[in-house]
């Protein structure tokens, strides 16, 4: 029983690491495209780091609510801070670098 625990626990982890990855570059990348401002062309750098910038809010914003007492793991709380933190560090990140 504690086999199954341990494999329910670990996997709970990587899915929310995978899950945050991909909401975090998503929002990230995509505050970077549609936000409106002067564009200088085409830069990967800048746009993975607003990826970057994305997962990590993502994945703070999940912790700090967890830590905090406001939400428990999976809840759509959780996915509601994670996608608003996200979208707004790469937004920020945005509109300064633009």
């Amino acid at each position: 029983m504690a086999i199954i625990d341990l494999m329910a626990a670990l996997m709970g982890v990587s899915m929310g690491f995978l899950a945050f990855l991909v909401i975090g570059s998503i929002s990230g990348a995509s505050a970077w495209i549609f936000y409106p401002g002067v564009s200088l062309g085409f830069k990967p750098g800048k746009i993975l780091i607003a990826s970057l910038l994305g997962f990590i809010a993502a994945t703070a914003s999940s912790f700090l609510g967890q830590y905090s007492g406001f939400f428990q793991s999976g809840q759509m709380m959780e996915w509601a801070s994670a996608i608003f933190a996200a979208c707004a560090a790469g937004c920020i990140f945005t509109a300064l670098a633009k």
